[in-house]
């Protein structure tokens, strides 16, 4: 009798505006594959699906052999930044119904913008906010008792009304959830079809607007990503015949197994389709979270240890810090217009992609974005009439010849006539010649990505002319070389197969969860036994998650810190704090390591001054569950560093419009070896990307196959990227900076 050993195949789905990036990972030969298949806008799902399709056909294998699918997507970031929610009502505290309405009385780019500004519509409009009696104080005990009569009035009030989605806030459940569980207990009880997120549960963490605005944000995506995630979970049980879930059949006595399906968080983790959509919120950054964790992975290995990161896509492109190989943590982030005090990847996000539209303003000045043509009907250049007939960034590159005349290795033509007609168009109303008007669009399409750039490093007091950049993503690297020279970077770095690096991303990153409990107390008045029972309860919380999502015990790893300040400060410092019990030793150690990032990130601390109290706020677990992380193989060397091997055409490319066109020699990556140098301009292809080497700058191929791009004349790229020490703590250093921020 013969048996069949199945393989272990991991697949990392990373969905796009334009594509939708596939890499498969086999556990057991260490290799990796790669892939694209266009997005599909009208059903996300059906994108997804054709990538699982396609790369188990080029690996010649079933849904019997994958171990795992992990999958980045943007469906409440879409839903977010375009403002579609459906009606939305909130509960609060009796006397706290105006909470949305106060919010922080900040005014966006300062007080002397308070002239023009005009305050942004509420999340929830005023007339879906109820009030319900009782009250907690600010350490859980009971003040009024909860009003149940008052509850059951107010769940049908909404159930009339038709509101079927509800978050629940009510003061200080930070302290004590009672009267948040039995809301809840009570809208299932007299609105059965409603969905409700309760900020015990989402945020267990002071502050009332903040906790307030980040449940219901939670609230309102929670119908979409739900229905998303159980679309594709659903859709991956038909590859290994499982059953449907929710069917009654039992999966045990050797019945097909579902296919292991997880999602990209906004932390930096991912976690089970199961689980995430009772946290949907988590998933607000799932897809940059995945390219810049990624990059910095690739970035690591190749010795760069400060990086900004660029992830061009179709539609935008996502901007990102790593210091010391780890992405910036955030809890001040928002989406769109919605502020989320949940731990996300500090990500800049800005309209500037392949597909972003350039389009004159009343005033007859060239705009680009952020409005993009998106996949369908995509650029001109696709062959489908465009986006009301306007050029995109892509057509832009096509006519100055730095794009081929087709994308993923010949899959889709391009029509380079239907590109210049509509650029002929808008040069004319500008009254240039089409290569000016062209140039024109990349050169505003490279300024809004420096501004991004700018944004998530210099106004966090980092300075740019330290880092390298590393661009990925499909059209990532088209303007590589322009952003050196406009912000004096010391270099650029673009991964192998960059439009990929997303979706590679996936597979590197582990099973994360992070808790949080508020409590505010004295570092001289510490109650020690307290701060190690809630950091314990935390960590049980931890525990229950990794265990559920099939991980032993001895496996499980856990990460501890701490917000500390200065007693009369707004804001906190994050620092990391032991994870075993913690002595007034440990403790103090926790407070000198507050100093020395207070000292790190203002320039000053109060060290030694009795009058300047230190004070815990916040205590955080975070729950670790390790994965085995593929590892990049080298690529080996050629014969010296002559690349003519790779040269495979010549072609004239416009990087200048006042220089005209340059015959360009045209570079096939894939036969580059470690050592090659290729001096620009030139022109370096691969299947899902194009890097355009600019005059003046030369490019080093290193042993993992990364372009590493350069201009000679200033310091050596390695150098500069490491001259100045990076902060111990890019969590603490970021959401120290925005707090300053804030309170200026």
């Amino acid at each position: 009798m013969s048996t069949t050993t199945n393989r272990r195949i991991r697949i990392g789905i990373d969905t796009g505006g334009t594509f939708t990036d596939v890499v498969a990972f086999d556990e057991d030969a260490g290799t990796i594959t790669s892939t694209k298949t266009p997005s599909t806008p009208s059903n996300p799902a059906d994108g997804f699906i054709n990538g699982v399709d396609k790369v188990l056909e080029m690996l010649g294998a079933s849904g019997a052999d994958v171990t795992a699918v992990s999958h980045g997507t943007t469906v409440a970031t879409n839903q977010l930044l375009e403002g579609k929610l459906d009606r939305l009502g909130f509960i609060t505290t009796e006397g706290y119904e105006f909470v949305l309405e106060i919010a922080r009385q900040a005014v966006p780019d300062g007080y002397g913008n308070s002239y023009f500004w005009v305050k942004p519509e509420r999340i929830v409009p005023a007339d879906l906010v109820k009030t319900v009696g009782g009250r907690m104080d600010f350490e859980g005990n009971e003040v009024r008792p909860f009003d149940e009569d008052g509850a059951r009035a107010v769940a049908r009030w909404f159930k009339e009304q038709g509101v079927n989605t509800l978050g629940v806030n009510f003061l200080h459940a930070y302290a004590n959830s009672s009267h948040e569980e039995r809301m809840r207990e009570i809208l299932l009880e007299e609105h059965p079809d409603v969905v409700v997120s309760i900020s015990s549960e989402v945020l267990r963490e002071y502050r009332e607007y903040e906790r307030s605005m980040t449940t219901l944000v939670d609230a309102a995506v929670k119908p979409k990503v739900s229905a998303y995630v159980s679309n594709i979970s659903e859709r991956l049980r038909a590859y290994t015949g499982a059953p449907a879930e929710g069917s009654g059949e039992s999966a045990g006595g050797g019945a097909p197994r579902a296919m292991p399906f997880y999602i990209m968080k906004s932390n930096g983790g991912v976690l089970s389709a199961e689980e995430v959509v009772h946290q949907p919120i988590t998933t607000v950054l799932s897809g940059p979270a995945a390219g810049a964790l990624g990059a910095a992975m690739v970035s690591g290995l190749a010795g760069f240890d400060k990086v900004l990161t660029c992830d061009g896509g179709g539609t935008s492109t996502d901007v990102s810090v790593v210091l010391s190989g780890e992405p910036t943590l955030t809890t001040e982030g928002s989406v769109g217009a919605y502020p989320s005090k949940i731990p996300m990847i500090d990500v800049v996000t800005v309209g500037a992609g392949g597909g972003s539209i350039a389009w004159i303003s009343p005033e007859g000045s060239l705009k680009v974005g952020p409005q993009s043509a998106g996949a369908d009907p995509g650029p001109l250049c696709y062959g489908n009439g465009g986006a009301d007939g306007a050029p995109t960034i892509t057509d832009a590159h096509l006519l100055l010849g730095r794009i081929p005349p087709h994308l993923l290795g010949g899959e889709i033509p391009l029509d380079a006539d239907a590109a210049r007609t509509g650029l002929e168009e808008i040069a004319g109303t500008l009254g240039l010649d089409v290569e000016h008007a062209a140039s024109g669009i990349l050169e505003i399409s490279a300024w809004n990505q420096a501004n991004a750039l700018r944004q998530i490093s210099v106004k966090r007091g980092l300075d740019v002319r330290d880092f390298m950049l590393a661009t990925f993503g499909g059209s990532g690297s088209l303007l590589a070389c322009r952003l050196v020279d406009i912000l004096d970077l010391a270099g650029v770095i673009v991964p192998l197969n960059p439009g990929n690096v997303s979706a590679f991303g996936l597979l590197t990153v582990d099973v994360k969860n992070d808790y949080v409990q508020t409590m505010v107390a004295k570092h001289d008045h510490l109650d020690l036994g307290q701060l190690n029972r809630t950091y314990g309860e935390l960590t049980d919380r931890a525990t229950r998650a990794l265990d559920a999502e099939g991980f032993e015990r001895a496996d499980h790893q856990f990460q501890r810190t701490a917000d500390l300040r200065y007693v009369g400060q707004a804001f906190e410092v994050r620092v990391p704090v032991p994870v075993e019990d913690l002595d007034a030793a440990t403790a103090d150690q926790v407070a000198a390591a507050f100093h020395d990032a207070h000292r790190a990130l203002y320039g000053y601390d109060f060290r030694g001054d009795a009058r300047q109290e230190v004070e815990w706020v916040n205590l955080r677990v975070t729950g670790v569950g390790p994965i085995t992380r593929p590892s990049i193989p080298e690529i080996g060397t050629g014969e010296g560093t002559d690349a003519e091997r790779a040269r495979t055409s010549t072609r004239p490319v416009c990087f200048e419009a006042a220089d005209g066109y340059v015959d360009t020699p045209v570079y096939w990556r894939p036969d580059l070896r470690d050592g090659d140098e290729v001096q620009g301009p030139a022109i370096i292809e691969e299947f899902g990307s194009t890097v355009p080497v600019h005059p003046g700058f030369v490019v080093r191929v290193d042993a993992w196959g990364n372009l590493v791009i350069t201009k000679p004349g200033g310091d050596d790229a390695g150098t500069r990227a490491a001259a100045q020490p990076a902060v111990a703590s890019a969590t603490a250093y970021v959401t120290a900076v925005q707090s300053k921020e804030e309170q200026a």
